[in-house]
C-alpha cells in the first residue's frame, strides 16, 4: 500500500519524513515534492492548481497502475488531493483506496475572495500568519523566510485563483477528515465533505491549530494505520 502525501502552502516533502517510524511496515510512504522547493527548487512555480495537479499525476501515474494506494493532503495539499482524485478518474487509472483530507474545508464551500498574494512582503506575511497559513517558526526566522516567501506567495496565488467545479460523480472510496480543534475551519466546512463522497465518512479532531499535523504525528499515523489496515483486509477478502 502506497501513501502519497501532499504538503501545505510553503511546505515540502520533508514535513512527512518523521511519519516513517510510525507507519505500519506494509505502508510505503511517498511524500510528493512540488515544484519550486526542496529538490525541485530550480523548477519554475505552478501557474494554477490545475498545472500542479497535472504535474503531481505525472509523478505518481506509474506507481498507481499496479498498487493499492491512499492519498493524504494537508491544507493546500487537501485541495490538491481532491483535484488529483478527479484527474486520476479522468485518466482512467486505478483509484485510491482511501483519501485523507487534513486541515481543509470542503472545496464546495464558498470562500471569501482575497488576493493577499499581491500584498507587499510585510503585509503579506502578517496576513498569512493571521490566517494560520504558515508555521510560526518560519515567520520568526528572517533568513529562512526570505527563501520561502516566494514559494508561499505563489502557493497562495494559485489557491486564490482556484475556481471550484461541481462534479456529478462523487468520491468512491472512504474518506477521513482531520481537523485541529483550534483551527478557524468551521463545522459547516468540515461536514460539507460528506456531500463529496458516496462511501464512508469520518471526522477526527486533534488538539492544535491549523498546524496540528506537526504535533500529532503518532495520533495521525495511528489513524492512517487503522484505516489502511481495514482497506487492505477488504481488498484481500475480494481476492
Amino acid at each position: 500500500m502506497i501513501l502519497f502525501c501532499l504538503p501545505y502552502a510553503g511546505g515540502s516533502e520533508v514535513i512527512y519524513y518523521k511519519w516513517r517510524r510510525y507507519l505500519n511496515s506494509y505502508i510505503n510512504l511517498y511524500p510528493i515534492e512540488l515544484k519550486g522547493r526542496g529538490k525541485r527548487i530550480d523548477e519554475g512555480f505552478y501557474e494554477s492548481i490545475e498545472e500542479a495537479v497535472d504535474d503531481i499525476f505525472n509523478n505518481v501515474k506509474d506507481e498507481v497502475l499496479n498498487s493499492d494506494y491512499a492519498i493524504y493532503g494537508h491544507s493546500m495539499g487537501g485541495l490538491l488531493a481532491y483535484e488529483l482524485y478527479y484527474k486520476i478518474g479522468k485518466m482512467k487509472v486505478r483509484k485510491p483506496s482511501h483519501m485523507f483530507f487534513s486541515g481543509y474545508g470542503a472545496p464546495s464551500i464558498k470562500r471569501k475572495k482575497e488576493n493577499i498574494h499581491n500584498l507587499p512582503d510585510c503585509e503579506f506575511i502578517k496576513k498569512v500568519f493571521e490566517l494560520g497559513g504558515t508555521p510560526e517558526e518560519l515567520i520568526n526566522n528572517k533568513e529562512l523566510l526570505q527563501v520561502f516567501l516566494p514559494i508561499i506567495r505563489n502557493d497562495f496565488k494559485i489557491l486564490e485563483n482556484y475556481t471550484y467545479k461541481e462534479r456529478e460523480n462523487k468520491i468512491e472510496c472512504d474518506i477521513s477528515i482531520l481537523n485541529g480543534k483550534q483551527d478557524n475551519i468551521s463545522l459547516e466546512e468540515i461536514l460539507a465533505w460528506k456531500n463529496h463522497v458516496c462511501r464512508g465518512f469520518k471526522v477526527y479532531n486533534f488538539e492544535g491549530n491549523h498546524f496540528f499535523i506537526n504535533n500529532n504525528v503518532k495520533n495521525i499515523t495511528n489513524i492512517i494505520n487503522k484505516c489502511l489496515s481495514e482497506e487492505t483486509s477488504i481488498v484481500k477478502r475480494k481476492l
